[in-house]
């Protein structure tokens, strides 16, 4: 009697052949939609933090730093490219990051953050993050600095 240990190449070939058809007919059914809306949602949640984290850096280092600091947009207006947070008091950028292609902003482009936390006269209180059919609309209360992130379908 003869026993077995593994499986023959013919065996091992014939189920790589029945998942590479399996995957021809399931990868064009993948809703990449779906996927570009939650890059939407991933870039004005990490907008909307940073926003907070700037405010934070102002209230933290206000006894150093009387000017703030501040949120700033690069790029042309409607076809941002990405942001910085910026040290008002010497102009130092504290981080930047890169906002994907499939994901549109609007709207305000400078956003600075006194002190107390609040946003400074002047600043943009307002912008919208957009793609794959989805929209997110980030506010900052002016008198208190409050980010808040509302989301639409």
């Amino acid at each position: 009697m003869m026993i077995r240990d593994g499986h023959s190449l013919s065996e091992i070939v014939v189920v790589v052949l029945i998942l590479g058809v399996m995957a021809c007919v399931a990868v064009p059914r993948l809703q990449w939609g779906a996927v570009d809306g939650t890059n939407v949602d991933g870039v004005a949640r990490k907008l909307a933090t940073d926003l907070r984290r700037a405010r934070a850096a102002a209230l933290l280092e206000a006894a150093q730093n009387p000017t703030g600091f501040g949120v700033v947009m690069t790029g042309p207006p409607g076809q941002y490219a990405g942001y910085q947070i910026v040290n008002l008091h010497d102009s130092t950028v504290a981080d930047s990051h890169e906002i994907p292609d499939s994901v549109r902003c609007k709207g305000g482009g400078r956003f600075e953050f006194g002190p107390l936390g609040n946003l400074a006269d002047g600043s943009d209180s307002t912008i919208q993050v957009s793609g794959a059919g989805k929209t997110c609309t980030i506010t900052i209360v002016s008198a208190t600095g409050a980010v808040k992130c509302a989301g639409s379908d």
